[in-house]
């Protein structure tokens, strides 16, 4: 799956964090650099649901949360949670391959 975010191109790849929750990663397609960590793993901060994962939509992810709703792949907020200076989108994870 490929999605563009801001100037690059990327594949979407789903990894896990050190606590099993699903990582959402964005990586470029010419030589498979990091672009972006889409997601937060809220462990200890916000309880996440089954099926559910939070977006990063703040900082240098700003617009990310679009890219994934625009996808396909994760629905659009379904509540958002307060982690720091940040509301964090909790979405419905809609795409995991």
């Amino acid at each position: 799956m490929k999605v563009k975010f801001k100037e690059w191109n990327c594949d979407v790849n789903f990894r896990n964090y050190g606590n099993s929750g699903i990582a959402i990663c964005l990586d470029d397609v010419i030589d498979g650099s990091p672009v972006a960590v889409a997601s937060v793993n809220l462990e200890g901060i916000a309880e996440v649901n089954k099926g559910e994962i939070a977006i990063k939509d703040y900082s240098e992810n700003e617009g990310m949360l679009d890219t994934l709703v625009n996808a396909g792949i994760v629905s659009k907020p379904l509540r958002y949670v307060q982690s720091g200076f940040v509301q964090i989108p909790i979405c419905k994870l809609l795409k995991t391959e």
